[in-house]
């Protein structure tokens, strides 16, 4: 079978690009090596934080609004499609820092977000406590960013393939050992002793993304960063606000639980989660919930954020007529995954960039 576009790749930006290719009447075969979502999509913290990871107005600042603003009806029609809650909660956050951190980033981000209209509200420590008593009295001050939302991105890993699936798209396991590439177009690409044929390649593999031959990026073009994260259980616990720190953050989720990371370490594809990374999030997490120290250790693991060599995430078409690109979106994966999908189906389908994705274009890699 000819397919009308491959895409490599099983996690949420692979499916969700599968999705809505397959929605356009495409038919579309995902292939992933590992079980779909079981890389950096599981492994995040799921904040849906466009102004907190904001550093200055621009296009990837405005994509990051987009996409920030889509989830909630992209939540609605995974429920009505495929039952599943993906757990999208208006919970807000705060950056807070404690007595003795520099205070002038806080101000600086404040002060450029208010520029162009965006809601954020500065509070003394003491606010900050009033909102959330379970913050340590060390709290100095912080910033309130009362539309940053939240996802559990381990519900969304499941209802994404699946309503995909639901919606026509094919999925395989299998290892892609390079794209096809005839005559300045991508014609499919090599598995393990076969040849699948495309009309179009798209490629979502996340942190491997330059491990892929055939689409002509630089080895380093991106890379792997480590997060570590852990899941910390307290009977009681109030938090009900993301909270951010200059080392680290906490995700509630509302049933006592609360996801705390996050590393950053330039480790290559190394996974494992370590003695000293597991104790750099605890000694922030209780630093800034002290109430945390009885809480039960439920969980840890560690995935692998894409890293991009500039900074950029690569999306859209390449050098290579029919090949496009979905990766290298960093810390935001989670967050940019509903405009990244759309504009890079829309890309597919009619042949044409969208604006939007033109300083995202992974053509500035190109050799």
């Amino acid at each position: 079978m000819i397919y009308d576009s491959v895409v490599i790749g099983g996690g949420v930006m692979g499916s969700a690009i599968a999705l809505r290719l397959s929605q356009a009447g495409q038919r579309v075969l995902v292939l992933e090596k590992a079980v779909p979502g079981a890389e950096a999509s599981s492994a995040a913290g799921g904040i849906l934080g466009a102004q907190i990871e904001g550093e200055a107005d621009g296009p990837l600042f405005r994509l990051c609004l987009a996409s920030r603003e889509a989830y909630g009806a992209l939540a609605a029609e995974l429920r009505e499609s495929t039952g599943i809650d993906v757990g999208y909660r208006h919970c807000g956050l705060l950056k807070v820092a404690l007595a003795g951190d520099d205070l002038g980033p806080l101000a600086e981000k404040m002060a450029w977000q208010r520029r162009i209209g965006l809601e954020v509200e500065e509070l003394a420590g003491e606010e900050v406590r009033r909102l959330e008593p379970d913050l340590a009295s060390e709290v100095a001050m912080g910033l309130h960013f009362p539309k940053e939302t939240q996802i559990d991105p381990r519900q969304l890993v499941q209802a994404l393939p699946l309503a995909a699936q639901r919606a026509g798209a094919t999925f395989r396991a299998a290892l892609v050992r390079k794209v096809l590439v005839e005559d300045g177009r991508a014609v499919g690409v090599e598995l393990d002793g076969e040849t699948v044929r495309a009309g179009a390649v798209v490629v979502a593999a996340g942190a491997w993304t330059s491990l892929v031959e055939g689409i002509g990026l630089p080895h380093d073009a991106v890379k792997p960063v480590r997060g570590q994260m852990l899941k910390l259980a307290l009977r009681g616990l109030g938090l009900r606000r993301i909270v951010f720190t200059p080392r680290g953050y906490l995700v509630p989720r509302g049933d006592g639980t609360v996801l705390t990371g996050s590393t950053m370490e330039h480790v290559g594809f190394d996974k494992r989660v370590t003695a000293g990374g597991v104790a750099s999030i605890l000694t922030n997490a209780l630093a800034t919930a002290p109430s945390l120290a009885g809480a039960e250790l439920v969980e840890s693991w560690s995935g692998l954020r894409p890293a991009p060599a500039d900074g950029l995430p690569l999306i859209g078409a390449t050098a290579a007529q029919g090949l496009f690109l979905a990766s290298g979106h960093y810390r935001n994966g989670i967050l940019l995954m509903p405009e990244t999908a759309r504009l890079v189906a829309e890309t597919v389908l009619s042949g044409r960039e969208p604006e939007a994705l033109l300083p995202f274009s992974p053509r500035r890699f190109a050799h």
